[in-house]
């Protein structure tokens, strides 16, 4: 179901809610709120699948019986935090970027953000714009670009080969932001689109922080050391103290807690055990859709294989019943 005409280009919040309401309704999908999946397992003699799910609000859990089943709690499940010496004990307030709300209340304070992918990138600006006292820690190489070059590389990609694309998209962005070598942040070997793919890690869209790091207001730094106290210690073995510590260190899939008998699909991570773009469907009627990192683009094509698949398994048993 395509966006109404009229639709901007980057969709609200409010728009984009408004249209999976629109979907559900035309598609007479029924979605459980408030339900919490306990387990999936598959029973062999009977050869389906027994769901277990909680009703969080009445504590009542339903037991559901399908023929397929289809994984697609998403790659991003549960908040990753690194391990770092130090940190249980450190002395100041230390949440993960899922739980941040605004930097009005950290005013004044000293302020680390540690992750420097687009939530990472963005928290720093908030808090900076609010008057803290902000660093970043940049653990890996990024490309930073604008929505506009992303776009437009999105645009000619669908025509030209994805490295001279990429090429094009790094010559904009130095273009654009110069070289921020200087200032820590170090462009990966592949290029933006190239990495994606291959990876899932998508490049920073700046939303004025670039410009603040340039300015000195937002300070880079590298990997964490240990923490001793309210005092971090850099890999460069430069320290020092803060505050609060955020960690927009991305999440990690949580379906293995959950799903039994997956492993012809999953792996100990709860993520494919092939590569894109085999890696959607396992043993006795088991799928999985949007955990391959390839973003919205890779979840239609993991739908389109799976409702295909089902479809044909249905026509085929059908048939045999006939």
């Amino acid at each position: 179901m395509s966006y109404p005409a009229d639709a901007p280009t980057y969709i609200p919040k409010d728009q984009f809610v408004k249209y999976l309401d629109s979907y559900i309704e035309r598609f007479d999908i029924q979605p459980k709120y408030n339900t919490a999946i306990e387990s999936c397992t598959h029973d062999e003699g009977k050869d389906c699948w027994i769901s277990l799910a909680c009703d969080v609000t009445t504590s009542v859990v339903v037991r559901y019986k399908s023929k397929f089943l289809v994984v697609a709690s998403g790659e991003n499940s549960a908040a990753n935090i690194p391990v770092i010496p130090g940190l249980h004990d450190f002395t100041g307030e230390a949440i993960h970027s899922s739980l941040y709300k605004s930097g009005a209340a950290y005013s004044g304070k000293n302020a680390l953000v540690v992750g420097c992918g687009n939530s990472g990138m963005e928290i720093a600006y908030d808090l900076a714009s609010h008057g803290a006292n902000t660093s970043i820690v940049v653990r890996s190489p990024v490309h930073v670009m604008t929505k506009e070059i992303i776009r437009l590389g999105m645009t000619l990609v669908q025509h030209t080969p994805v490295n001279i694309v990429d090429d094009f998209l790094v010559r904009m962005s130095n273009f654009v932001f110069g070289d921020l070598s200087r200032h820590g942040i170090v462009k990966p070997k592949a290029g933006p689109l190239l990495l994606k793919e291959k990876t899932g890690r998508s490049a920073v869209i700046d939303v004025g922080t670039v410009g603040l790091i340039k300015k000195g207001i937002i300070k880079v730094h590298g990997n964490i050391s240990k923490i001793n106290g309210n005092v971090v210690e850099f890999e460069d073995k430069k320290e020092s103290s803060f505050d609060v510590i955020v960690f927009a260190t991305g999440y990690k899939s949580m379906a293995n807690t959950w799903l039994k008998n997956g492993e012809s699909m999953l792996n100990n991570d709860g993520l494919p055990k092939k590569e894109f773009p085999n890696h959607w469907k396992g043993a006795n009627g088991l799928y999985c859709a949007g955990l391959a990192r390839r973003g919205l683009a890779g979840i239609a094509i993991d739908a389109k294989n799976i409702a295909s698949d089902i479809l044909s398994t249905y026509n085929t048993h059908r048939f045999e019943m006939n």
